[in-house]
């Protein structure tokens, strides 16, 4: 009987132990690059969050995030929605081609219940007068707010003002303007290829957003990569190419730059963008440089 009980206990003793030492790997990835007098950090952000989500749990991204000199996000304005709205009047309106006339009627009918899911007054006629890169965004984000995800509280609204208010200067690496041209600039068939592939996901949005969360905060990088990159990559090459590894190329070029200075730099970008062959770690092996897994 004693036995028993030892041998439960330590069994016991040994699950906390695991138990523990899971919940030590359990943290968003973070990568480190150093230059001959440089360091910059590699963190990978999600765009909307669940609020008062623990994201800062970890004490090495704290860490990090203290040390760092400055901040290089995607866009520097990313608070500002209001400087946004003009531009998106000029790039992401089209009066006088409907979007109903661009889809096919398979396209369109389920433009028509995904919109009217949405809650939005109108349904797809609120639609109708964006052209197709804006209807994908507004839906890729709609059944997300719905379920609670506030882009407001992502993780780059979080760290600006903490930067802003140590006097640490905020960067970015585009313009509001630059991003927005990528989606606006493609070709007719990639914006309508962006939007059918944010119809195929609608119905299942939330739950494959919340696959996303958990591998990010477990810091899982094979399931990012197949949760952001892996059906787009094989199934829209081309719009994968423009909004992803064009993207990645730009983002590695200005690090790379960055290296070459000095100081600490935290660069905090879609995780997406940092995952797989074509992520921006990859690509600075790639170019002779030594990126290591915090």
């Amino acid at each position: 009987m004693r036995r028993s009980r030892r041998l439960i206990s330590l069994a016991l003793f040994l699950a906390a132990i695991f138990t523990v030492a899971l919940s030590a790997q359990a943290e968003p990835a973070i990568w480190v690059v150093k230059g001959p007098h440089s360091t910059v950090y590699l963190f990978g952000t999600v765009h909307a969050l669940a609020k008062d989500d623990p994201w800062r749990s970890s004490p090495k991204i704290d860490a990090a995030i203290k040390q760092s000199q400055s901040l290089w996000l995607e866009i520097p304005n990313v608070d500002d929605a209001a400087s946004m709205q003009p531009l998106i009047m000029q790039l992401g309106m089209d009066q006088e081609h409907p979007l109903s006339s661009k889809l096919t009627p398979d396209q369109l009918a389920k433009l028509t219940k995904d919109a009217a899911s949405t809650g939005m007054p109108g349904g797809e006629a609120v639609f109708e007068s964006m052209k197709p890169w804006l209807a994908a965004l507004m839906l890729s984000l709609t059944p997300l707010m719905q379920a609670g995800y506030d882009p407001n509280s992502g993780v780059e609204l979080e760290l600006k003002p903490e930067f802003v208010k140590a006097n640490k200067p905020v960067k970015g690496f585009e313009t509001a303007e630059q991003q927005m041209h990528y989606l606006a600039d493609m070709p007719d068939k990639q914006q309508v290829d962006f939007l059918v592939s944010e119809l195929d996901d609608y119905d299942s949005a939330v739950d494959k957003f919340k696959q996303l969360l958990a591998a990010w905060s477990a810091g899982d990088v094979d399931a990012l990569d197949k949760l952001n990159n892996a059906e787009f990559r094989d199934k829209y090459p081309d719009l994968f190419q423009t909004l992803v590894v064009k993207r990645n190329q730009n983002f590695t070029a200005q690090i790379r730059d960055l290296l070459k200075g000095d100081g600490v730099t935290f660069v905090a970008i879609g995780a997406g963008h940092l995952v797989g062959n074509e992520g921006v770690p990859a690509m600075l092996e790639k170019q002779g440089y030594k990126v290591t897994r915090e």
